[in-house]
């Protein structure tokens, strides 16, 4: 087996910056105008989540109560196929065959994490594997698929010799095109792209992964295959040449294969950008101004991102050892009109080549944000709440760039955001220019709810930046309508699919985990997969059941048990709920006792896109056009209100000009569950 790890060599020409120190206020005028990136707009979002050595139950769960409610369009998974054995990292990006079966989970909890996630309003991307197979000489992978040099036994990713590259020797020229696209990557058996054969078998694996249901594709090391290669590649699929595909092309200075070669096939990775980020945090970030000139991929065609996994073990850019910098990387990101962005939750670690925690057999527990294993970025204020800003934002221009002194800087997008950032040791209080209406704005950096605000007045506002901190605000965070410290439960997952079981705190254990088997297969690994919380005095795991019933005890991960008296718990449908020995089939966070009010409205309008505008009764109305509603079930959509029992008047739109408001009536309600159709409000969850 090979010890090195699969990071690009020959790559990290770091771009320098040219920072002027500005001491005198500067007001940039000419804005930075917007251009739409990436990935087509799921959840009204092209923002990715990628979510490393994830498992896919903990990703699913993750879409349905994290990413979904806070506004991400996508989550990017880790490999999703057969590879070789052993705790590595890395050993994701060793494939032995095309199977889906691996660390991270089965092929049938991949299909539940999926459905779950789309249920949610997120796309999967698979990070693909198709430029190589493993660099071990031999072995056994770990579905079982037995292997040597150059021979894989499929089916599902068969090879023999004739179908690798001639050359046989290790890349150690990255100036020689030919070394770069045809000799080995740090000993990875390279396959011949240029085979029909190949190309057939690798176009079928993307198929197989569209045909589960993913929305797009990470090609991992793509700078290795000829760009017409992959072209190629992806006109042999069916289905997967429709999805969104983007390349991940390390370019530097002088090299001859660049990031622009791979348009033709899909978006590219922009390094540079990242690379940019790290530098000028470490220096000084009014450097950052036109970071969209400098060369870079058209904003468009370019994903950015403040780290990954391999440059966060290289050093290339900020990591979260960064701290409150690498916050303030990941706010800029989010807020600067350049490229689809991607937010980066992997695990914490000492060892470059270390996996994530895992049990004793190699398997990936499932994620946990409690004890500081998993960093869980996606779910900080600073990240998450900076979702629902990027979205509110999405179309204007940057304008105003401001810059009173040192690494301190301020700037507007349209009329709709706004945005400083301090990256000082000493809290700085400044009054900036703003295009933001009059009004009074909750700062959504500053925590989950609406604890710090400023007042926008005359096209001013003066606002205080802690030490190496920001301030946010935007049109869709007026104070009154804050960012959800408790997003809204998504809908249960599609009937025959996947199993949402729900426990009750009330034994005020600090962990709890299901240890389950689904019909009469085998029981999951002691002590089971872990519970995440769902919603106060509850916990939730997705079970991938297919329809079949479900046999489950409850633990603390330290023997301490429920297994129902040694009966243990049947559980059967899409959703279940455990308390006190009985099992009912409530979603237990869904709003009963009046605290909300989750609302269906039949898709009938063939809209693209579903809003619901609301008020509360005493208070005042949503921001046009209103929340996002996402898919339920079939003809249906839905979006859970915090309505504390109170009627709710609500009218629904298309986010283009195109409303239901009831002929102007609009519609009124109350209760824990309705569902309107052709005009008619009544009772009941329709997808039951």
């Amino acid at each position: 087996m090979i010890r090195g790890h699969r990071m690009k060599k020959g790559a990290s020409a770091i771009i320098g910056l040219c920072a002027s120190a500005l001491m005198a206020l500067t007001v940039a005028l000419v804005p930075t105008t917007a251009a739409q990136a990436g990935p087509p707009q799921r959840n009204n979002s092209d923002v990715i989540s990628n979510m490393f050595q994830w498992t896919w139950n903990s990703v699913a769960r993750e879409c349905t109560q994290v990413l979904g409610p806070q506004g991400y369009g996508y989550v990017q998974v880790s490999p999703p196929q057969e590879h070789i054995q052993g705790s590595q990292w890395w050993t994701s990006y060793q494939p032995v065959s095309y199977r889906i079966e691996s660390k991270l989970g089965t092929r049938a909890e991949f299909k539940a994490m999926i459905t779950a996630c789309n249920n949610a309003g997120v796309g999967v991307i698979a990070d693909a594997v198709i430029n190589h197979m493993t660099g071990q000489t031999g072995g056994t992978g770990w579905a079982g698929t037995t292997f040597s040099l150059e021979n894989y036994p499929g089916p599902d990713g068969g090879y023999s010799p004739q179908d690798f590259n001639s050359c046989k020797r290790n890349i150690a020229n990255y100036g020689d095109r030919y070394e770069v696209q045809n000799c080995r990557l740090v000993a990875l058996q390279d396959l011949a792209t240029g085979n029909t054969y190949v190309r057939q078998e690798i176009a079928r694996y993307l198929d197989d992964l569209a045909s589960l249901g993913v929305a797009g594709f990470r090609i991992d090391a793509a700078k290795h295959i000829p760009a017409t290669d992959l072209e190629a590649i992806k006109a042999a699929t069916t289905q997967a040449k429709n999805l969104y595909w983007i390349h991940e092309v390390i370019g530097a200075p002088g090299e001859p294969v660049q990031p622009s070669e791979y348009l033709g096939s899909g978006d590219s990775h922009e390094f540079g950008y990242g690379r940019a980020l790290k530098d000028a945090f470490d220096g000084d970030i009014a450097s950052l101004q036109n970071i969209n000139n400098r060369g870079f991929l058209p904003s468009n065609r370019a994903g950015v991102f403040v780290d990954n996994h391999d440059t966060e073990r290289n050093n290339e850019t900020m990591t979260y050892q960064w701290g409150a910098k690498y916050k303030l990387g990941n706010i800029f990101m989010l807020s600067y009109p350049y490229g689809s962005p991607s937010t980066y939750s992997g695990y914490t670690f000492s060892n470059k080549d270390a996996g994530a925690p895992q049990n004793g057999q190699g398997k990936v527990n499932d994620a946990e944000c409690t004890s500081g294993a998993w960093t869980c970025a996606h779910r900080w204020p600073e990240i998450a709440n900076m979702v629902g800003f990027h979205n509110t934002v999405n179309g204007t221009n940057l304008s105003n760039w401001q810059s009173p002194t040192r690494n301190v800087i301020a700037y507007n997008r349209g009329n709709k955001g706004f945005v400083a950032l301090n990256n000082t040791n000493s809290a700085t209080t400044r009054e900036f220019i703003t295009t933001l209406p009059n009004g009074r704005y909750c700062n959504v950096v500053a925590s989950n709810t609406c604890t710090q605000t400023f007042t926008v007045s005359g096209g001013k506002v003066s606002v205080t930046l802690p030490a190496y901190g920001a301030v946010a605000l935007h049109t869709g965070a007026l104070d009154g309508v804050t960012p959800d410290p408790d997003p809204d439960p998504t809908p249960d997952p599609t009937p025959g699919e996947a199993l949402t079981v729900y426990y009750s705190t009330d034994k005020n254990w600090s962990n709890y985990r299901i240890h389950y088997r689904v019909g009469t297969d085998s029981w999951t690994t002691a002590p089971g997969a872990a519970m995440a919380p769902a919603c106060t005095g509850w916990v939730s795991a997705t079970v991938p059941s297919n329809g079949s019933a479900v046999t489950a005890a409850f633990n603390n991960g330290s023997g301490t048990w429920d297994n129902n008296s040694g009966k243990d718990y049947t559980l059967t449908g899409s959703v279940a709920a455990v308390k006190g020995g009985a099992v009912t089939t409530h979603n237990p966070c869904s709003g009963g006792g009046g605290s909300a009010t989750q609302v269906f409205y039949s898709t009938t309008a063939n809209w693209s896109t579903y809003n619901i505008h609301y008020k509360v009764d005493g208070g005042s109305w949503t921001s046009v056009p209103g929340d996002s509603m996402t898919a339920a079930c079939n003809g249906w959509v839905t979006r859970t209100i915090a309505s504390a029992g109170k009627n709710v008047t609500a009218a629904f739109n298309n986010g283009s000009g195109t409303w239901d408001n009831n002929s102007g009536k609009d519609y009124t309600f109350s209760g824990d569950v309705i569902q309107i159709a052709n005009g008619a409000v009544t009772a009941g969850n329709p997808c039951v």
